[in-house]
């Protein structure tokens, strides 16, 4: 069986900033991404339907049958089993969402026969759903993911409560920490460290060769991909992965992509002083749209950075490969490729942004390619319209 991601064009304008450098498939909630959670239950290697310009660093593979995904559906056995029992020019909804569908190849009109899905779904539609549903998506990917397997052991210097909700993989280190799985699941990454003195509060994920600091507080349900490093106090967090925020300050109701680092200091804000709702900036419609949230925070698409004592506002956008510095309050929704602070904003030059990107991942021992800077001057192009002159 062959199966392929395709993305809702709409869902994924709602998710940008996050999907301007990636497939909706490449972000993260719960432990998982959203296509490695698709392979997992499917067991199988999925490829990408997605845009012109990322289709290079994300190829298609076609077969002479293919069963298309939707991107923005979080998978579950119920909805592969569903799925796999489609035929040819069949497709499964659920309250006019597709959830998959199989065809000899996308490009082809037809009308497809509808089968409709019982199941509940869980989706992830705008960017405020990443923390979100990170919860309940852990608390999925956490069963997934250990189901059968034993966990390893904590050194008896922690203080644990709730042990047997706790799943720690090999080569993690961890000790004189304070961990709360009595409130939900806590896995811990492979290889990954919790220095002396943090607590955390699950449901919480540390995933592999990441590293929480000294003395942090975390309270779930919190995730933190990859390669990552985090300090301080965070508050119902996702960080993709290949991000640090290692020093103290408040992170919360906040969403992080990859290779974005935030200064010692930095802090958001994620309640309104006057306790109104949260609009948040939409690329879609060119405006701040409501969320219906009273706690939202930072959310910072791919390579942004903030510098020391940076202060973000209660629902601001960052876009990518934004750097952020100087006293007082940005605005609200800081354009990609922005150089700048409260005082106002210049444009961020290619160039410049290729010499961090290329230092920046060169310690990760990750080359920083010729695909990954014709996707930056796509979306530098995209994205001009948003920049001051």
């Amino acid at each position: 069986m062959n199966y392929i991601l395709f993305e809702d064009n709409k869902l994924r304008t709602n998710l940008l900033p996050f999907t301007f450098t990636a497939p909706i498939g490449e972000i993260r909630v719960g432990i998982l991404t959203m296509k490695e959670r698709w392979d997992k239950l499917t067991n199988n290697i999925s490829s990408y339907l997605t845009q012109d310009y990322l289709s290079e660093k994300f190829p298609l593979k076609l077969e002479p049958e293919n069963f298309f995904l939707n991107s923005s559906v979080v998978a579950n056995l119920q909805i592969i089993d569903e799925v796999n029992r489609l035929q040819l020019n069949q497709k499964l909804v659920k309250d006019n969402i597709v959830i998959a569908y199989k065809k000899n190849d996308p490009y082809t009109e037809m009308q497809l026969e509808t089968v409709y899905y019982e199941g509940e779904i869980t989706l992830i539609a705008n960017t405020w759903d990443i923390f979100g549903k990170n919860g309940e998506i852990l608390e999925l990917d956490y069963k997934l993911i250990t189901e059968g397997r034993k966990s390893q052991k904590l050194s008896s210097t922690n203080n644990i409560l709730g042990n047997e909700n706790i799943f720690v993989e090999e080569g993690v280190k961890a000790e004189f920490v304070t961990i709360n799985a009595n409130e939900g699941f806590v896995y811990l990454g492979k290889d990954s460290e919790i220095m002396e003195g943090s607590v955390i509060r699950g449901p919480f994920a540390l995933c592999e060769h990441s590293g929480v600091k000294l003395s942090a507080k975390i309270y779930g349900p919190t995730t933190i991909g990859p390669y990552s490093k985090v300090g301080g106090e965070l508050n119902n967090v996702v960080i993709f992965g290949y991000s640090n925020k290692g020093h103290d300050g408040f992170l919360g109701n906040a969403v992080l992509g990859r290779w974005c680092n935030l200064g010692a200091d930095t802090n958001n804000s994620n309640l309104k002083n006057n306790y109104v709702k949260v609009r948040l900036w939409n690329y879609g419609t060119g405006r701040f749209d409501k969320t219906g949230l009273q706690f939202c925070g930072l959310i910072m698409g791919d390579h942004s950075k903030s510098a020391i004592n940076t202060m973000f506002n209660t629902g601001t956008v960052v876009g990518v490969f934004a750097n952020i510095f100087g006293s007082d309050f940005p605005r609200n929704f800081i354009p990609s490729f922005s150089w700048g602070g409260a005082s106002g904003f210049k444009t961020y030059a290619l160039k410049k942004a290729y010499e961090v990107a290329e230092v920046v991942m060169a310690r990760r021992g990750i080359e920083f390619s010729d695909i990954d800077k014709k996707i930056l001057e796509n979306v530098f192009e995209q994205t001009k319209r948003f920049r001051p002159e």
